[in-house]
């Protein structure tokens, strides 16, 4: 990942801020209202390729480009166009090894694999050596694609990873299923959007949980900077999809996390342990949702960006709403009481707040398991544009 070092403390116009230098080897991206100040004290210090510098157009396989919102503000964006036309290209080459070609055609299930795939249960003969190896190659072209902003296809890789140790001619076949619907959508611009996100307050409680957790407060990192510039809201959509896996029963949690309204965390990945209800999923998918919450916010506090009040969690699961949220609720539960209570005190402790959202509209829903094409555009689309 790339390293972020917070720069200098200036001014503009008297409004104090941070200068941040992404750097990740010997590339660099400069976050700056004078960024050619900036290079020219590090050109001062180290050999520019061919002395030249100016707005990025692409960084670490990605283009990095500026487009315009509907409400007429510019923001910076970010596509895999070009890396995911070379990916296709290597698979192309993978196949061509087999006397194989991609297949390229539409197909009827649009989406990158068909809904009713169920990798666990596919009884297809293991895949040899070779094209186990080809399978993990794959594998990690594709998640290196999500990286980019490919996150239309996280679901997939993540239940497909789960095969790598010994994968399977299907698991394989649906990999280049993958690619095919690569080939067929190469444009998904992942837009960074600054607006901040309209929060219907109503969801949320206010209650005082002195007398349960006593004085809790969030932990700030030590020697923290001072917060400078417009505060950002951070929100999370947490879902889980309760005993997914035919075979082992285990469910599957998936979260999506956002700055004000730009795309930062997409997270789908099956659960460790075996849950007997929904309502434990659930609460399992929330304790993680907490714990990527607060690492967010540790960095974020290290980079000097002000917070606006506690991260905004979505949840669809009425039960585990109400006993996150509404300090007198009790659970009798002793297997499910440890992710319960950490994610109250988290609630205690002003980190996160936890609200209702409908399970039409819960964007996490997407990273819990296969859906149709259509329900993953619709939720998907505000951040990941087609053109």
């Amino acid at each position: 990942m790339p390293m972020c070092t917070c720069g200098k403390n200036i001014r503009n116009g008297g409004t104090p801020y941070y200068e941040y230098l992404l750097v990740y080897v010997d590339d660099v991206l400069v976050v700056s209202h004078a960024p050619n100040d900036v290079m020219v004290h590090i050109g001062n210090e180290f050999e520019i390729k061919n002395g030249e510098y100016g707005p990025p157009t692409s960084y670490l396989g990605a283009g990095v480009s500026k487009v315009q919102l509907g409400n007429g503000d510019q923001c910076w964006s970010m596509d895999s166009k070009n890396y995911v036309k070379a990916a296709v290209e290597v698979v192309r080459g993978l196949l061509a090894e087999d006397s194989k070609e991609l297949k390229t055609s539409k197909s009827r299930h649009e989406g990158p694999i068909p809904i009713n795939y169920e990798p666990e249960l596919d009884a297809t003969p293991h895949c040899d050596e070779e094209h186990a190896s080809r399978y993990r190659q794959i594998i990690g072209i594709l998640r290196w694609a999500i990286e980019l902003g490919r996150i239309d296809i996280l679901t997939e890789v993540s239940l497909l990873s789960q095969y790598q140790a010994n994968p399977r001619e299907g698991h394989l076949e649906a990999l280049y299923w993958i690619i095919n619907y690569l080939h067929r959508y190469p444009m998904r611009r992942l837009i960074m959007n600054h607006t901040m996100p309209e929060i219907d307050e109503s969801v949320f409680r206010h209650d005082d949980w002195t007398d349960f957790y006593g004085e809790v407060i969030e932990e700030d990192p030590p020697s923290m900077p001072v917060p400078l510039g417009n505060p950002v809201q951070m929100s999370c959509f947490v879902d889980a999809d309760h005993a997914g896996n035919k075979v082992t029963r285990r469910s599957h949690t998936g979260i999506f996390i956002l700055l004000n309204n730009t795309p930062v965390i997409a997270f789908s990945k099956r659960q460790n342990t075996c849950e007997s209800s929904t309502y434990g999923s659930e609460l399992v998918a929330i304790r993680v949702a907490k714990d990527l919450i607060s690492a967010l916010r540790i960095k974020l506090k290290c980079f000097g960006i002000p917070l606006s009040g506690p991260t905004n969690v979505f949840c669809d699961n009425y039960g585990v709403v109400q006993n996150t949220s509404i300090p007198e609720s009790t659970l009798s539960k002793k297997h499910n009481a440890i992710n319960y209570h950490i994610i109250r005190e988290a609630v205690a402790a002003g980190i996160i707040r936890v609200g209702k959202e409908d399970t039409t509209t819960n964007i996490a829903d997407v990273f819990t398991k296969l859906v149709p094409f259509s329900r993953k555009y619709q939720l998907l689309s505000p951040f990941l544009w087609d053109r």
